[in-house]
């Protein structure tokens, strides 16, 4: 690919990007779940497309031919002078069911941006962004009171966090590799619930958080490779640290009649709680440019948070189910398969297929029972230009919660797109 058509390229990507996070302040919806209304929403899948559809693995993954975000260490697993950015789009589709009632929803959106340089023989640096949680809720129902009448409870939310990255690693005595990235976490959560009477004579009530918030945290990482055969089993650790949220939570309360809207409350403080630290640990084994296969474990403590009793964290449903801070696993499992990689003649044989399964227990329990995940994902990256750029499409089907005990169960079936782009620095042309 030429330099020309990189930079074309990649200022396209860097204006989706920005007006990805903008509209995102805005109030729009970046995914849509009844379990994003506790906590900070949703926590994201990290990594990239390629990535996603193995699973999500990464902590032990390393591909000279993509930008892994999970493990910072990873960075350096690169041709030298090599120039990678990574682009990730996601198209969501969501039933959910509780008792009788089902409803769907549709979603689609850009997931995340990375650009990795190199910087001085076995070393790299790389920056992007991606979400970290997010919030999208919307239901109603109504009720009738003997002496008001007809009453309508709406509860909505918008928004979520995101994480802007920077760090850098290197490789030491050809096997350890280490790296470190300066994490900021930022973004706006809404949550409202209103109150409608019928009876205009009666005055309405809205009610709600409005919570900008933002906090710093680092993310390091560790890998080991040690050949066996024509094979490379690499072992890989992370930490991320914990984040005190700060920022302002506007806790308000309007009585509205007509035109007129009375403050009851409006009271603004700080956020008074954090985001948990999380470990992981996996291991891969690969034969370059063959098959690789790898499985992760990530570990997260919430119960110290103050997720759960902080103003606008915690559950602001009238009547709703308590809601609880927990420890948060997950395990995933993922593999890859090139046929060959070199085929001349038929070009599918020159393809990357994966595929991949995870399960996990949410950061939260609602009515004491914990909320588990697992699904499936599938995969390929097609090469396209020249060099390693190329196109990963996939889907990630699951399930969320059950129908047990009143819950809500989720089922998804969720497609992603990523673009990998790639380019060599500092080559001295022959001829023009």
């Amino acid at each position: 690919m030429s330099r020309r058509i990189s930079s074309i390229l990649l200022s396209i990507v860097l204006l989706l990007v920005a007006g990805h996070v903008l509209s995102a302040q805005e109030g729009t919806y970046s995914a849509f779940s009844p379990y994003s209304v506790f906590g900070v929403g949703d926590l994201s899948s990290p990594g990239a497309a390629y990535s996603k559809t193995m699973g999500g693995v990464g902590v032990a993954g390393r591909d000279h031919r993509h930008i892994n975000t999970i493990n910072p260490a990873a960075v350096t697993a690169r041709d030298t002078l090599s120039f990678m950015v990574d682009i990730s789009l996601f198209q969501s589709n969501s039933i959910y069911r509780q008792g009788d009632l089902r409803s769907a929803k549709n979603m689609f959106n850009i997931n995340s941006f990375a650009l990795s340089v190199p910087i001085w023989r076995k070393s790299a640096m790389m920056f992007g962004i991606a979400p970290y949680s997010s919030l999208g809720y919307n239901f109603s129902n109504n009720q009738i009171d003997p002496n008001a009448g007809v009453i309508k409870y709406s509860s909505e939310g918008t928004g979520g966090l995101y994480e802007l990255y920077f760090g850098a690693g290197a490789t030491f005595w050809k096997r350890i590799s280490v790296g470190a990235q300066m994490v900021y976490h930022f973004g706006k959560i809404e949550k409202s619930t209103d109150i409608d009477f019928l009876d205009t004579s009666v005055r309405d009530m809205e009610s709600g958080f409005e919570m900008s918030l933002n906090g710093f945290a680092g993310r390091f990482g560790v890998q080991y490779e040690q050949p066996i055969g024509m094979t490379r089993l690499t072992v890989g650790a992370t930490y991320k640290t914990p984040t005190v949220l700060r920022g302002n939570v506007n806790d308000f309360k309007y009585a509205i009649l007509g035109t007129v809207v009375d403050t009851v409350r409006n009271v603004v403080a700080t956020p008074g709680a954090s985001l948990a630290s999380e470990i992981g640990v996996g291991v891969s084994l690969r034969q370059t440019e063959h098959w690789s296969a790898e499985i992760d474990y990530t570990f997260s403590d919430w119960r110290s948070t103050r997720i759960d009793s902080s103003a606008g964290f915690s559950n602001i449903v009238e009547d709703g189910p308590s809601f609880t801070s927990g420890i948060a696993h997950t395990i995933r499992g993922g593999f890859e398969y090139i046929p060959n990689r070199n085929d001349l003649r038929y070009r599918m044989r020159r393809w990357s297929y994966r595929g991949g399964l995870y399960y996990k227990q949410s950061y939260f329990q609602i009515g004491q029972k914990p909320v588990n995940t697992y699904g499936l994902t599938f995969g390929v990256t097609i090469p396209v230009f020249q060099l390693y750029n190329g196109l990963t499409v996939g889907v990630d089907m699951g399930q969320r919660g059950s129908l047990a005990g009143g819950m809500i169960r989720e089922q998804y079936l969720t497609f992603h797109i990523g673009i990998s782009l790639h380019d060599i620095w500092f080559r001295k042309f022959q001829y023009e």
